[in-house]
């Protein structure tokens, strides 16, 4: 079994200062954890897109040690409390906070990434535009989907323009897969 005393403490710092609404921080772990499933083990560059209070992007982060992540949050505020937390988790040396928007990512780095992380980021046009910016081909987006699964959130067209294939959803998690 895991000890996720530090992480949870990271996160607790995170959601007393209003950044995570989270009721129960492991059941978001365990939420967050279906996005670590579904990180190729051949991955070495992750994307998290909002990372707000950190979930998925912290959690990936301490679970996945091989990867280089990036944290991408707008908020200066909540990016400030990402960088506090990636300081107390000692993960300095492999992470990264970026206090802009998504956009100043894809340009300085387009087509860069093994993986891209969103849960709540955006509707599915905008994600998908993103992700298929910043993917490398044979990358993967992996999404949190709402409860109730709907054909038509995922546009066959907007795929196609972002060059992603669906792979299917499974528990609440989509992934893309860059074509």
């Amino acid at each position: 079994m895991t000890d996720d005393t530090a992480l949870e403490a990271a996160l607790t710092a995170i959601a007393e200062r209003g950044a995570i609404g989270e009721r129960s921080l492991p059941v978001a772990i365990a939420h967050a954890d279906q996005f670590v499933a579904a990180v190729p083990a051949a991955a070495r560059r992750l994307v998290d897109l909002g990372s707000g209070g950190g979930l998925p992007g912290l959690v990936v982060a301490v679970r996945c040690p091989w990867l280089h992540v990036t944290l991408v949050e707008r908020r200066t505020r909540r990016a400030d409390l990402l960088l506090r937390a990636v300081r107390s988790l000692a993960l300095t040396a492999r992470v990264t906070v970026v206090a802009d928007d998504v956009q100043v990512v894809a340009t300085a780095t387009p087509h860069s990434f093994d993986v891209v992380t969103a849960r709540s980021f955006a509707a599915p046009p905008l994600t998908a535009r993103w992700a298929g910016e910043l993917l490398v081909a044979g990358g993967v987006l992996v999404v949190s989907e709402p409860p109730t699964d709907v054909a038509e959130r995922w546009p066959n067209d907007v795929l196609a323009a972002a060059g992603l294939a669906d792979q299917g959803r499974e528990q609440g998690i989509r992934r893309f897969l860059k074509v």
